[in-house]
């Protein structure tokens, strides 16, 4: 097999062999800074939301942001910490500690990789929107009920990670309510969405955070802050013990965990992907865009991060600034190193309650309220598919919200095709005589003794023991039975069997089976199933006139 390795070939080289001007850089550098201004406060949010530390998100967003720059394949992707993996992560560090997430999401990196190599970006498209807009309204619940304590600043370390055993304690302590940080929460809540409506250019995050700094350094506000709960800020990688994880139990138990990150991952990625093209008019390439996000993840955590992905809301804010390359990707990694060596005495004084407040924002915005109110109104299957993986994502797993989302979907699906799919008898006297088919069976010469039954709809297995029992339901043996099959197309091995299988009845009955409206495919997919060792290929035919010609003639021929 020939591989094109040139299909592989990262964004970023192309840029460079193409020509690199300085224009471009200016671009780019604007982009890159107003980027890395968003994502401080985002990647220290989604770190701590996640049970980690703050600078293992600062890590992230800079390491993840270089390596899926330089790797990926879309040319002002974005990457870093994100929302999505706010849930798996928590649950993981819960279980396992950060070195059990460090194993999965090293594993998940190599999936990644193996996926873009395989070419598997087109498969990720093949998951049901129902699923994917289930999953995200119920991780938008779970960040949103992650930082009701922050927000009401009841100085909870660490919550639980079932939904309701979180809640659970969070009103259990309700009487411990620090309405300083209540009220600097709402006014950061406030800061965010009226600066997206009357100041659109300044990030509305930065802003939350400058409050927040500004309320602990000049009003005194006794609320908890990044530095009284984790201490100072610093990016150097702290050890771990590798030997406690690496052995075969525990890979075996995180091999699920490390299925859904790279599943997150190659998700989150190419639909940003595709949201960049539509934004930028460019097109971006799936296979290196896996294997760019995969070296991207272990990266990270070679350099004491925590798994990532592009981010939508970012990589749109590069975009809208002028970044125009994966330079700018890079030099929002760089900005954010820094923005740490230089302002890390004030970014451990931003308050819990303004990040509890940015990440409320976030999940608001994941939740997407109107296009779960516009699938409510779509089939019943659809929703019953979105109800499910939503309530599995908030009360059981992610993983198996995910798992039973795609089978469910899969199975109503196949209920549709099954409903779709027909097999009816069309013989002349069950036809309207005014039938508007220029081809129906009304407008033939079907002679007595010859049954004509149409296949509407692909015949698998879903209606494949439809065909059994119709010489039985007939009420007499037909000297020919023609079945028609031009609206077929396609044929699993079910229904070839259960074709064989028909043809062997209709022999031991002495009915003579034909076959018509066969397409070419369907000719080579029978060939291969050894169906014409039975079945003579002059008992096939391309159209009805040709099988009704011969079925008269053999019937004509028994009668006289």
């Amino acid at each position: 097999m020939h591989i094109d390795l040139r299909s592989y070939t990262p964004e970023f080289f192309r840029v460079l062999k193409s020509g690199y001007s300085k224009s471009l850089f200016i671009s780019d550098a604007v982009g890159g800074i107003t980027v890395a201004i968003v994502a401080l406060p985002l990647a220290m949010a989604f770190a701590i939301a996640s049970g980690v530390g703050p600078e293992k998100g600062l890590i992230t967003a800079i390491v993840a942001g270089i390596l899926a720059s330089i790797f990926g394949g879309s040319r002002v992707e974005i990457s870093g910490p994100t929302g999505a993996f706010v849930v798996v992560i928590y649950d993981i560090v819960l279980r396992y500690g950060y070195e059990g997430l460090a194993v999965a999401t090293i594993m998940a990196g190599f999936l990644l990789i193996l996926m873009g190599i395989f070419r598997l970006g087109a498969v990720i498209k093949f998951i049901p929107y129902p699923v994917i807009t289930g999953f995200t309204a119920g991780i938008a619940l779970l960040i949103f009920s992650s930082q009701v304590a922050d927000m009401l600043g009841l100085g909870i370390a660490q919550l639980p990670g079932a939904f309701i055993d979180k809640w659970a304690v969070i009103l259990s302590n309700l009487t411990k309510i620090n309405f300083s940080a209540l009220i600097l929460g709402a006014v950061c809540i406030g800061v965010i969405v009226l600066s997206k409506r009357f100041i659109p250019r300044v990030p509305g995050p930065i802003l939350a955070v400058i409050v927040g700094i500004l309320a602990v350094k000049f009003l005194g506000l006794s609320v908890e802050t990044i530095q009284s709960r984790f201490g100072e800020i610093s990016l150097s990688s702290s050890g771990f013990d590798w030997q406690s994880v690496l052995n075969i139990q525990t890979i075996k138990a995180l091999s699920p965990s490390a299925m859904t990150i790279a599943l997150l991952a190659a998700i989150e990625s190419l639909l940003c992907a595709v949201v960049a093209d539509g934004m930028t008019g460019s097109r971006h390439n799936a296979h290196s865009e896996l294997i760019g996000q995969g070296l991207a993840n272990i990266g990270s955590i070679a350099a004491g991060g925590i798994p990532a992905t592009a981010a939508i809301a970012r990589t749109a804010t590069n975009i809208k600034a002028g970044g125009k390359t994966p330079v700018s990707g890079i030099i929002h990694s760089l900005s954010l190193i820094l923005f740490v060596l230089f302002f890390a005495q004030y970014i451990v004084l931003i308050p819990m309650a303004s990040l509890a407040a940015i990440l409320m924002v976030v999940a608001w915005n994941m939740s997407e309220v109107e296009h779960v109110k516009h699938l409510l109104k779509a089939p019943t299957s659809d929703v019953a598919v979105l109800a499910c993986t939503f309530l599995l994502t908030v009360l059981i797993d992610l993983t198996v919200a995910v798992q039973v989302g795609v089978v469910l979907a899969a199975i109503l699906f196949i209920k549709r095709i099954i409903n779709a799919s027909a097999i009816a008898n069309i013989t002349q006297s069950m036809i309207e005589p005014n039938s508007d088919d220029p081809d129906g069976i009304s407008q033939k010469k079907v002679l007595p003794g010859v049954e004509v039954y149409e296949i509407s709809g692909p015949f698998f297995f879903g209606v494949a023991d439809r065909l059994k029992f119709i010489l039985d339901a007939i009420g007499f043996i037909p000297k020919v039975f023609i079945l028609r099959m031009r609206n077929v197309p396609f044929m699993d091995a079910t229904g070839m069997y259960a074709l064989k299988e028909f043809e062997q009845k209709c022999r031991a009955k002495g009915t003579v089976l034909l076959l018509s409206g066969v397409s070419p495919t369907l000719m080579r997919d029978l060939e291969r199933f050894g169906f014409f060792k039975r079945v003579k290929k002059e008992h096939i035919y391309d159209n009805i006139d040709a099988a009704l010609l011969y079925a008269n003639s053999l019937v004509a021929q028994k009668d006289a």
